[in-house]
């Protein structure tokens, strides 16, 4: 354009919008053929250069060059002024990729400031001038009418990536996600400003949660309470995520978190009384000498009953506009940190599905959702949360978005975040998963809201998880007895003269005349008033408490609960378990021996461990009861045995015939999990606890991975009844037997879950028949909605599957029910010529069976001298059973125990004891099996049939008879 020229006004300045859009579809046109376009236009183009946008035609010296075709002079850019176009571009893209690191939210100023040159004009050396000459809708699409140029739109962005939020989600890769998120930053959440009335509220909860915490220090000093001090915001972040759920439909909110700010968040957040948390440090045993630095200790507990008052939930009932009411639930949850996660998403899960009617249960994500507070250091240190994050979007996990919080304190008990991670944020790990993430100060309430509000609208938008990281400090060390100033001095030195969030978040609405000093006081001490009456109540119902008793006394089972299923029934079901959609093409060889089962059910037939459990599942859901089954391989199972989804072997198409089953009255869910135990597990545990009338299994890929698990088993599983009043009948089926797989394939560690019975709390099971399988999954779902509900751990079998011994006639599906012991049934017909009475459990008791069968040569009464009895269930012992076979045989000379596992391991030690307190004085009872062993199996096959064909030689032999 030429100077003249540029002294006039460019005709392309009167066009906008759609006719905008049609100017600029003619330009492109002329660029293909310029010969084609109409002379008027051409002419346009010659004198004022291609159509721009307003804001583009009044950029100031540019250069001309000649065109093409030689005939025309177009206008083009200088070179120069399009690099700083594009570089100002790069800046904005830094901006919105790295602008948290230079985020103002490090309340106390500890970490040292990170190079954030990136950020900067200059290092693209683009000066004021530079910025200015550049329209803002050229490097910002969405820039609103007020800025106009280049350095207000870098402005504007520095101030919102930098401010008060630090915000990551350039990991995200959905392309409406990322700009929704962008949108939100840059303008959304600065045009939802607090209103004074807000802001007034936020003050008088932020008063609240200090004055809680500073009052439980005078009034019980010494005690333990991990105060949420440093973190206070947390309390409003969780009231405003609350709000916008329940104003979204939400009927249940799930919370899980560790001890830190645990009681603040029960008292404020769940509703719990003053007068209940203040009853329980009155009341604590031990309140002089319970002063180690540790969270495990006791409290105001009884012995070893019950849990502390720092790892125990609540629930919550509150009304949105009083129509809709949501149940808010905070999980218990042991020092074990972030190991609740799973438990809260099986929680939240169970609470979104439907399992009224056949099929897989169908979700309502807007039904329920999880809220997941995190500890810094546990974030990044305990693999339990990867695992946990995984279910995110996995089919039969996902529950439409998690809202998670890192509470971030910068201090793992007394180890600092540079020897706790080794990424640059305690929030790293979510970006592998796609999870947006706020940085926010702790000191910023006003921030930590919007943070919580953006998350709940990104929640409700794309139903994914979205994490806040809220970055505070600790005001004492990790428990109030602790002197942190031993390993964090500088830090501890810095927070002595830093004032509480209340303080300053005080003084800003001071200055902005919102509130004066005397309301903010008459706000301190009305609340002051409300801690002290409580105090005052607990004190003066001190005479009247009564500490709680423990009762060790466990409740008496029913004896026997009615299993059988007509055969008329069993008939009619198993028909239709082989009837498949039209056209659907099933493995020839898998079709082969599912169409064996027509008729397993004949006078003639076999019942095979796999069809005892599909029946099982089939009646179970005709009576109105829902499954859900899980593991790594549970659709087909680990040894092929279940194949309960099958596979169109053209179209991948799969198809369950339990989703079709026409007798079916609830939902069956069935999923290969993800390849871990832990996170699955505590799943599967927290989805039966919140839905106590669904049969809910976990099946291990191979026993011994239940390893992996400990944690949820020793702290949940086996304990959560006792501690926390929790209620499981969760199955879990742990392939157990030796095959001489190896030390890693053979053994369920059978002996841990013995160790940890007690207080009625297990039933322990190791079965040998598929009739006994059928009975214990049928007996199992009658009592799991009752108070006889207990998990059920099953020493499932692998060899046994398939073995013609475990095979069961089908009469003993009709009729009968599930026995404790089984006795061989070819022994022990004479009792006064027993001299040897073998008790054993599972494969073993096959192996000495088949040793039986194999001596049929010798005289049938060549054994009356031995009888063989297989205990079915271990725990609780069948201790009425074992009396009274063992009170059968009056010249008793030996009870024997028979096992595969190692003399350290298997069931040896838990009965040694009670079946030696059963027998007489004058009878022996010893031991035969492996010796004592570090590793639980050989990892030699021939050692291992060298040492399971002594056990069994010697088992058999009358020789070795003491």
């Amino acid at each position: 354009m030429t100077a003249e020229n540029n002294s006039l006004k460019s005709p392309w300045e009167s066009y906008y919008g759609p006719n905008m859009g049609y100017i600029e579809e003619m330009y492109e046109n002329y660029l293909r053929n310029p010969e084609e376009a109409d002379p008027a236009f051409r002419d346009l183009i010659a004198k004022w250069g291609p159509p721009t946008s307003v804001a583009a035609a009044n950029v100031a010296a540019p250069t001309t060059v000649t065109g093409v075709s030689g005939s025309n002079n177009v206008r083009a850019m200088d070179p120069s002024y399009l690099k700083k176009i594009v570089d100002a571009g790069k800046l904005v893209r830094n901006i919105r990729m790295y602008g948290h690191l230079a985020a103002d939210n490090d309340p106390l100023g500890i970490v040292a400031p990170p190079d954030t040159r990136l950020l900067e004009p200059a290092t693209f050396n683009l000066s004021a001038e530079d910025l200015e000459a550049i329209p803002a809708s050229l490097i910002w699409e969405e820039a609103p009418e007020s800025i106009r140029d280049g350095k207000q739109a870098i402005a504007h962005l520095k101030e919102s990536y930098t401010k008060s939020f630090g915000f990551e989600f350039g990991h995200i890769h959905d392309q409406d996600e990322r700009l929704w998120l962008q949108r939100q930053a840059e303008i959304v959440m600065a045009s939802k400003p607090m209103s004074a009335k807000e802001r007034i509220a936020l003050l008088d909860r932020l008063i609240q949660v200090e004055q809680f915490e500073t009052f439980l220090h005078r009034a019980f000093v010494g005690q333990k309470r991990f105060s949420i001090e440093g973190t206070d915001a947390l309390v409003p972040i969780l009231d405003e995520i609350i709000r916008e759920l329940a104003h979204e439909g939400a009927q249940h909110i799930m919370m899980g978190m560790a001890h830190r700010g645990r009681l603040n968040v029960l008292t404020h957040v769940l509703g719990k009384p003053y007068t209940a948390i203040f009853s329980e440090f009155h009341h604590s045993q031990n309140k002089e000498k319970d002063l180690l630095p540790s969270e495990g200790a006791m409290g105001i507990n009884i012995g070893w009953t019950g849990d502390v008052k720092y790892h125990l939930g609540a629930h919550r009932s509150v009304k949105e506009n009083e129509t809709v009411e949501t149940r808010i639930s905070l999980a218990n949850n042991p020092s074990h940190l972030e190991y609740v996660n799973p438990i809260v998403e099986g929680y939240t899960r169970a609470a979104q599905d439907n399992r009224k009617e056949p099929g897989y249960p169908k979700p309502n994500f807007d039904s329920a959702a999880a809220i997941l507070m995190h500890g810094d250091a546990a974030f990044a240190g305990e693999g339990i949360v990867a695992e946990t994050l995984n279910f995110k979007s996995l089919n039969g996990y996902e529950n439409g978005g998690t809202i998670h919080i890192i509470v971030n304190n910068r201090l793992g008990f007394t180890t600092e975040s540079r020897d706790s991670r080794s990424t640059h944020y305690a929030s790293d790990l979510a970006k592998g998963y796609e999870i947006p993430i706020v940085h926010v100060s702790a000191d910023d309430p006003e921030a930590c809201i919007a943070a919580a509000r953006i998350a709940c609208e990104y929640r409700l938008k794309f139903h994914k998880d979205f994490l806040i990281d809220m970055i505070g400090y600790r005001r004492y060390g990790h428990n109030e007895t602790d002197d942190p100033e031993t390993t964090q001095p500088l830090v501890y030195k810095k927070q002595r003269n830093h004032p509480v969030v209340a303080r300053i978040y005080g003084s800003k609405l001071m200055e902005k005349g919102l509130l004066s000093d005397e309301q903010i006081e008459a706000m301190r001490q009305e609340g002051l008033s409300r801690l002290q009456a409580a105090l005052d109540e607990v004190k003066q119902n001190d005479k009247s408490f009564k500490q709680p008793r423990v009762d060790e006394a466990s409740k008496r089972r029913k004896k026997e609960i009615v299993t059988s299923v007509p055969m008329r029934k069993l008939s009619a079901i198993n028909e239709e378990l082989l009837k498949w959609p039209e056209g659907f093409k099933v493995n020839e060889k898998l079709e082969r021996i599912l169409k064996r089962r027509a008729t397993a059910l004949d006078k003639d037939g076999k019942v095979d461990w796999g069809l005892a459990e599909t029946l099982a599942f089939a009646t179970i859901l005709s009576d109105g009861t829902p499954i859900r089954l899980s593991g790594q391989d549970s659709e087909r199972a680990t040894f092929a045995f279940r194949n309960i989804v099958l596979h169109d072997i053209e179209t991948n198409n799969t198809f369950s015939p339990l989703h079709k089953l026409p007798q079916a009255n609830a939902s069956f869910a069935v999923h290969n999990s993800p390849l871990a135990e832990a996170s699955v597990l505590g799943f599967d545990y927290g989805y039966n606890v919140f839905s106590p009338e669904t049969l809910v299994i976990w099946e291990a890929q191979y026993g011994d991975f239940a390893n992996c698990a400990q944690v949820i088993i020793d702290q949940f599983i086996t304990a959560g009844r006792v501690k926390w009043s929790q209620k499981s009948g969760l199955i879990m089926l742990l392939p157990h037997g030796y095959e001489g797989q190896g030390p890693e394939h053979s053994s369920a560690r059978f002996e841990r879950f013995l160790q940890l019975a007690a207080e009625d709390n297990l039933t322990i099971v190791n079965l040998s028949s598929a009739a006994q399988y059928f009975h214990l999954l049928r007996r199992q779902a009658a009592i799991i909605n009752t108070e006889e509900a207990r998990p059920l751990i099953v020493m499932a079998p692998k060899s046994l599957i398939r073995n013609p011994l475990v095979a069961s006639d089908p009469s003993e599906f009709s009729t009968g029910s599930f026995k404790h012991v089984l006795e061989q049934h070819s022994l022990g017909s004479k009792p006064e010529q027993v001299e040897r009475l073998i008790f054993c459990t599972g494969k073993v008791s096959i192996d000495l069976e088949t040793a039986l069968e194999l001596k049929e040569g010798q005289a049938p009464d060549q054994w009356n001298w031995l009888h063989i009895v297989r205990l079915e269930q271990l725990y609780p012992f069948p201790k009425t059973d074992v009396e009274q076979i063992i009170r059968r045989f009056p010249n008793l000379k030996e009870v024997i125990w028979v096992q595969e596992e190692p003399q350290n391991m298997g069931a040896w030690n838990y009965v040694e004891p009670r079946i030696r307190a059963r027998v007489t004085s004058q009878t022996n009872v010893r031991y035969i099996g492996r010796p004592k062993r570090s590793s639980p199996a050989s990892g030699f096959q021939y050692v291992h049939n060298m040492e399971q064909q002594r056990i069994v030689s010697v088992a058999l032999n009358r020789s070795t008879l003491n």
